[in-house]
């Protein structure tokens, strides 16, 4: 039994270096599993691995739970869980790659008031340094949308953001990001199940915002 943990230990020390031998190629990331603030929070950003979610109200009979309501699953926008740059504006191809941006880890909380919900989204994923060697610090830019799906998705509110991450020698640094202002209106009842929310890197996101027109 005691070889077999102190395998298991040698195995998961040898991931980030196994990912970084990887950078060359790549490959895509697999669908992240989505976790909810009110219980898994603490323990994705940085909270004590042993202390118990606070208890939640039960529903009322033949009511859904508020946060099914009121907070819907957050999810990874499809095509955009990998955020790669090339050296010199190159494509990020290859021994091009500077470096590479995952995202690993969800979660939401949701707090509903008369204006509508406002929503806490955290982000957590990590930095890859590439074959071309990353810089010091890197940008990372993030979307979080609030979408209503089935036929004709429609777009409730979507905002940029962004993140430094300071880079370190070993080439592979962790980062965790926490959006706390997405409001959008109180959804009808009869598409709340619909919404979803959406997290994904947005290469938009890091260019200057457009001036305004000056006034005559």
């Amino acid at each position: 039994m005691g070889k077999q943990l102190r395998s298991s230990r040698n195995v998961l020390r040898g991931v980030p270096a196994i990912a970084l031998a990887l950078s060359v190629s790549f490959a895509a990331v697999s669908p992240v599993a989505a976790q909810s603030l009110t219980d898994r929070f603490k323990n994705l950003f940085g909270g004590k691995s042993d202390e118990a979610p606070a208890p939640k109200p039960a529903p009322a009979p033949g009511q859904p739970a508020e946060d099914d309501v009121d907070c819907p699953q957050v999810t990874v926008r499809a095509g955009a869980s990998t955020f790669a740059v090339g050296a010199g504006g190159k494509p990020a191809v290859g021994n091009e790659i500077r470096f590479q941006a995952t995202i690993t880890k969800m979660a939401r909380e949701c707090a509903r008031s008369s204006a509508g919900i406002t929503a806490r989204i955290g982000i957590q994923g990590r930095v890859i340094a590439g074959p071309a060697g990353a810089p010091a610090t890197v940008e990372v830019p993030l979307r979080i949308a609030i979408v209503q799906g089935g036929v004709g998705e429609k777009v409730i509110a979507s905002k940029a953001y962004r993140t430094t991450v300071e880079m370190t020698d070993g080439g592979s640094v962790p980062f965790t990001f926490i959006a706390e202002d997405l409001s959008y209106p109180v959804p009808p009842p009869a598409v709340a199940d619909t919404y979803v929310f959406y997290v994904g890197f947005d290469p938009q996101a890091l260019s200057p915002e457009p001036k305004g027109r000056k006034k005559k």
